[in-house]
């Protein structure tokens, strides 16, 4: 069994029932934390018990304390909601909290609507908000905080407008509250910026979007393919534990040189369905 460097530790992750949240909620428990899986809607939880049952063949100690918490983040009342929760069934300790709940529409600027701005930006920015207030009186001294960015934080392409907005309003949050929570609670806080990565967002993309995507792929110096989810949870879990003390306000990110240059017909998210969840 692997050190359980974060042996006893509570961490919330946001968003966890599949993709990178549910990579993160499996790494931190391989640490030893005990983790809270958070999903939005009863059509969900069959993913979260995925995860639970995925964290249980860790063989981890903490993998018989880990929660399932159903909770839609994207309300005013949601994240309020997975703290206390979390507090109800754990404890009034907080150690670790991982902002990862997100959702992605593409449209052209001419095209995006207020439903969509309100769809975006109450959960990706609002919810995020939301959610670290909540664990504010629950704080662990020290404790970690890491949000999920993404390369379209500094990078323009079409039909983007909204979305790009969302994630430029994280890394923001997070040199602000690097400042502001750091001394008086004893916490760092930083973000992670995948590129591309291996989840259900990018596998509902076009074959066009794929093909065009490949070239910059293959010139990813670390390997010509996709991030998957668990590299990205690496990268999270490293920023969690004590030995990252000294890095605060920071956002690490994949670069992939000219992401700009896909159209918007191209991206993920183009029908009227569903939107496109991307972390």
């Amino acid at each position: 069994m692997a050190e359980e460097s974060l042996a006893g530790k509570v961490a919330i992750v946001s968003g966890s029932a599949k993709g990178i949240g549910a990579a993160t909620c499996v790494e931190l428990a391989t640490r030893g934390a005990i983790v809270v899986v958070n999903y939005p809607w009863p059509s969900e939880r069959g993913d979260a018990e995925a995860v639970l049952a995925r964290i249980c063949q860790t063989n981890s100690s903490s993998a018989s304390k880990c929660i399932l918490v159903e909770s839609d983040l994207s309300t005013t009342t949601g994240p309020q909601h997975l703290v206390d929760e979390t507090i109800r069934q754990l404890g009034p300790r907080i150690d670790i909290l991982i902002n990862n709940a997100g959702v992605a529409i593409m449209k052209p600027l001419a095209e995006s609507t207020l439903d969509q701005w309100d769809t975006m930006v109450n959960l990706n920015a609002r919810g995020a908000l939301l959610l670290t207030q909540a664990v504010l009186p629950y704080l662990a001294n020290p404790s970690r905080i890491v949000s999920l960015s993404s390369v379209g934080a500094r990078q323009g392409y079409e039909g983007s407008s909204i979305y790009n907005g969302t994630k430029s309003m994280i890394e923001s949050f997070t040199r602000c509250w690097a400042i502001e929570l750091g001394r008086k609670y004893g916490c760092t806080v930083n973000a992670v910026c995948p590129g591309p990565t291996d989840t259900s967002g990018f596998n509902h993309s076009t074959p066009e979007f794929l093909a065009k995507l490949q070239p910059l792929l293959n010139a990813t110096p670390a390997g010509s393919r996709m991030g998957t989810p668990e590299e990205a949870a690496h990268a999270i879990g490293f920023l969690c534990e004590e030995k990252s003390r000294w890095i605060t306000g920071r956002t690490y990110w994949e670069y992939v040189d000219d992401l700009h240059s896909m159209k918007q017909s191209d991206l993920p998210g183009q029908d009227d369905g569903p939107a496109c969840t991307v972390m």
